[in-house]
């Protein structure tokens, strides 16, 4: 009689011992960034909630404008509303000129002002999770928040080490215009995208940094700035014969093409190759004006006059001292002499935002892309204790309720 033995193998490891390492080290090493981030934003969000509910005002107001049943449906609103009608029903770009019209506003809004990148993400999410609209955008913003926090962390540790690293993720969650992180808003995708291409290109991964230049141009206007940082930061690679040809070249060709294949397809649906900007500009007054508008509130709000103001103040003070910390950090920065990428990226964007006709009170939102003037003040909080560091950002988060939040969303037009 023969016995036949089966040898029955041992149980796989459920992960390798090199892919727990590596788990481990990450989380040791971004774990705190995340938390500290998340805690910072959750303080603020909170204090945001609670002004908003007092106010008791919102349900009044029609729920594209800031309205609605719950206080968080304020953060569905405005440029929200449109998100949520591309991710439910795609684009139809056209320009219809409103009859009789006169003034700045000519022609009917249209979603094709919005870039796709986003509303993409939401449909996307909403069709693997089954969340609606609203659900997917805010997930999409929270996840490309500690995306940014990260990005924006991995830079700042490049000059000033792991505090300055950690301090620079808690003033992305506590800067004016940080409201708009937690909301159906494109922001926070578009600053992960921007802080991960400056790193890439600190650390010379030029294919991952056309890569994320191209997303960005599918997200963002603004993207500009960063395409011409990339191409700034590629030609001095190139003159210097420091990473070869090929790698700079393709990331210099790639970085543009995601903005200009947008911009592109609009025109031709409009029939008007200028049509995205006449549509900025007849339908949102959004338009670059030489920094015409930018220099009439700086000189008008210290005497008292609203020229281009909103109907509430607190929220143009704001953005002007905002725009006034930005021009005494540029030095600072400069300073610190930072690489070509973050100085080219952080000028235009300020030229870009401060030379351009809109709503005034929003610039603390649209300077949001500027992370690189946190560096100076992130190195300098570097020589303060984790605790007096904690103390210090957690009050600016309880403060950046109102001064990141309910300014932004209740008082102004985010």
């Amino acid at each position: 009689m023969t016995t036949t033995l089966h040898r029955i193998p041992a149980p796989a490891p459920e992960h390798p011992p090199a892919l727990r390492g590596r788990l481990r080290a990450a989380a040791r090493r971004h774990g705190p960034v995340l938390a500290f981030y998340g805690a910072l934003k959750l303080v603020g969000f909170c204090s945001f909630m609670f002004l908003l509910d007092s106010a008791g005002d919102f349900r009044t107001k029609d729920p594209r404008f800031g309205g609605g049943a719950h206080t968080w449906d304020v953060l569905a609103t405005w440029d929200g509303w449109w998100y949520q009608q591309i991710a439910l029903h795609g684009y139809d770009p056209k320009l219809v000129h409103i009859p009789g019209a006169t003034g700045l506003i000519t022609l009917e809004g249209n979603s094709a002002a919005f870039f796709p990148l986003y509303p993409a993400l939401m449909r996307l999410t909403s069709a693997v999770t089954g969340l609606g609209s609203y659900g997917a955008g805010i997930l999409v913003s929270v996840l490309a928040s500690f995306a940014a926090a990260l990005g924006i962390y991995a830079v700042t540790e490049r000059f000033g080490g792991r505090r300055a690293g950690l301090a620079a993720a808690g003033l992305w969650a506590v800067w004016p215009g940080s409201g708009v992180e937690w909301a159906v808003y494109s922001d926070s995708l578009y600053i992960a995208l921007a802080a991960w291409t400056c790193y890439a290109v600190m650390t010379r991964r030029w294919l991952t940094a056309g890569v994320l230049t191209f997303a960005a141009g599918l997200n963002r206007p603004t993207a500009a700035a960063l395409i011409a940082a990339l191409a700034v930061a590629a030609l001095c690679a190139l003159r210097d014969r420091r990473d070869g040809v090929l790698r700079p070249l393709l990331a210099l060709a790639l970085a543009p093409l995601g903005l200009l294949g947008y911009l592109g397809w609009v025109g031709h649906r409009m029939g008007d190759y200028g049509g995205y900007f006449k549509l900025q500009s007849g339908a949102w007054a959004h338009s670059f004006d030489y920094g015409k508008q930018t220099f009439d509130v700086l000189t008008s709000l210290p005497v008292g006059h609203f020229t281009y103001l909103s109907a509430f103040p607190f929220a143009d003070v704001i953005a002007v001292g905002v725009v006034l910390l930005a021009f005494a950090l540029i030095p600072l920065l400069l300073r610190l002499r930072p690489p070509a990428v973050l100085v080219v990226h952080t000028v235009l964007t300020l030229a870009l935002v401060l030379g351009s006709q809109q709503i005034f009170a929003n610039v603390s939102r649209y300077l949001l892309p500027c992370f690189p003037l946190f560096i100076p003040l992130a190195v300098a909080m570097r020589r303060l204790s984790l605790r007096v560091q904690c103390t210090v950002l957690g009050i600016a988060a309880l403060a950046s309720g109102s001064y990141a939040g309910y300014a932004l969303f209740e008082l102004g037009v985010p």
